[in-house]
């Protein structure tokens, strides 16, 4: 069996959102609900990508649609915790991006959780892939890692 590899560090990542936590994030055994990650990390790269102006989610004529996803949980998280979520590109190709996040629950500087997921440029009418514009390149490729 193989080795899971261990949570990352804050420095992996190259951006950071803070996200609050709500009351109802929390399950009936007292900790975050696990679909409540993949909110976190849709919430901090849209967000993210939204305030650097290169999506419009009302009327830009491209969106940004996830095709896979997935997460690694290390350690609880509950409310009121604070998350601050660290994105980094893990591969950027012609009409897609892979992002990695990572969710820190507090100060702690080990990830609680780790994610990623893929979105894929589309464009909003015929919803078919179509190239990344200079705007959202300029703005993914410094988040490019390589490891």
């Amino acid at each position: 069996m193989m080795e899971r590899e261990g949570p990352g560090k804050r420095s992996y990542y190259e951006v950071f959102r803070t996200i609050g936590t709500r009351w109802s994030d929390n399950d009936t055994y007292g900790h975050m609900n696990n679909v409540i990650h993949y909110s976190l990390f849709d919430t901090a790269v849209n967000g993210f990508l939204i305030e650097s102006g290169v999506l419009d989610i009302k009327g830009g004529a491209e969106i940004f649609l996830v095709v896979e996803t997935g997460c690694r949980y290390y350690a609880e998280m509950t409310f009121p915790d604070v998350v601050t979520a660290g994105i980094r590109v893990a591969k950027l190709g012609n009409s897609s991006v892979r992002y990695e996040i990572g969710l820190f629950r507090n100060d702690d500087e080990t990830a609680a959780a780790e994610g990623f997921f893929i979105h894929v440029n589309i464009d909003r009418l015929s919803r078919r892939a179509v190239p990344f514009g200079h705007a959202v390149r300029r703005l993914l490729e410094p988040l490019l890692v390589t490891s």
